[in-house]
């Protein structure tokens, strides 16, 4: 016999590994959406995307033998969602990056957590005790110091597309994750998914086709390479993994993961694009990433 140990992974490090590996795929895609961005019409970028990470996760359903079943009173439910936390937030988020830096677009985009509480207060309920207050007026200080350069543009009756266009992506995902816990949908966590990113390339199909002459230009290099890993990785595998991870380590240790997805963002859109933060933006993310941590970071209920 032999006398060689044998290592076992422990299942903690595993998790925290995958949840490592979700947030550097969300954060690079910051980044990798900018580079398709060059050669590529907005519509055209969205519609193409998201059916080819809709086509990934269909396969994964298969693969691993997930039901795509879901039950016909719930399907208003699978729309609402759809619409809210996909179909909003693709299409606003592309057109910040139009609109702005991307490092500024992703830390204001991940003022998510903060929008859920108090959505989550208004509809669900849910109380605001003084740890999450004070992580909102912190949250809202980050957003008022990364929303100053809008100011001028408000001041003269001008409207702040870029500043509407991250608000409305984090508004819009906050909206759909309050929906969806207030309305439960019984099928397969993959599934919903599957099917929200199904009928957002349907809607962006769609829009494409009403709003824009298509223009998918996968010639270049960059370009190719760009777009492959936007369908397999952050459309594809990180779904797979996210819901993989929420089904082991509690929302809480999620949640908290989802801090690292800006700060990738940041980090990607130096080494990829040569863009460095501005000091606006690294205050504006220590602020908005404290608030989210002291949101999160909340004591466990006594049982």
């Amino acid at each position: 016999m032999s006398d060689t140990p044998v290592v076992q992974t422990s299942p903690a490090l595993i998790n925290l590994a995958a949840l490592v590996a979700t947030v550097l795929i969300w954060g690079f895609n910051w980044p990798v959406v900018k580079i398709m961005l060059a050669t590529n019409t907005p519509w055209s970028l969205r519609a193409a995307g998201l059916t080819g990470g809709a086509l990934v996760l269909i396969a994964a359903t298969r693969v691993r033998g997930v039901s795509l079943a879901v039950p016909r009173t719930n399907w208003g439910h699978v729309l609402i969602a759809a619409v809210l936390n996909v179909t909003l937030f693709n299409i606003c988020t592309v057109f910040a990056q139009l609109s702005m830096p991307t490092s500024r677009a992703a830390i204001l985009t991940f003022t998510m957590p903060l929008w859920t509480t108090l959505f989550a207060w208004q509809f669900l309920g849910e109380v605001i005790d003084i740890r999450r207050r004070a992580a909102l007026l912190i949250g809202a200080l980050g957003l008022g110091v990364l929303a100053s350069p809008f100011w001028p543009v408000i001041e003269a009756g001008g409207v702040p597309f870029g500043l509407v266009y991250v608000l409305g992506a984090a508004v819009s995902w906050a909206l759909g994750t309050v929906y969806l816990k207030g309305h439960p949908i019984a099928a397969a966590p993959l599934a919903v998914t599957a099917w929200q990113v199904i009928i957002s390339a349907v809607i962006c199909c769609g829009l494409m086709l009403l709003l824009e002459t298509p223009r998918l230009d996968l010639s270049h290099t960059p370009q190719l390479l760009a777009f492959l890993y936007h369908i397999a990785l952050p459309q594809g595998l990180a779904y797979i993994l996210w819901f993989d991870l929420v089904r082991r380590i509690p929302a809480s240790s999620a949640a908290l993961g989802t801090l690292l997805v800006p700060v990738f963002g940041v980090v990607g859109t130096i080494l990829l694009l040569g863009d460095w933060p501005t000091q606006l933006d690294v205050i504006g993310l220590g602020l908005i990433i404290g608030a989210v941590f002291l949101d999160q970071l909340r004591p466990s209920p006594r049982r």
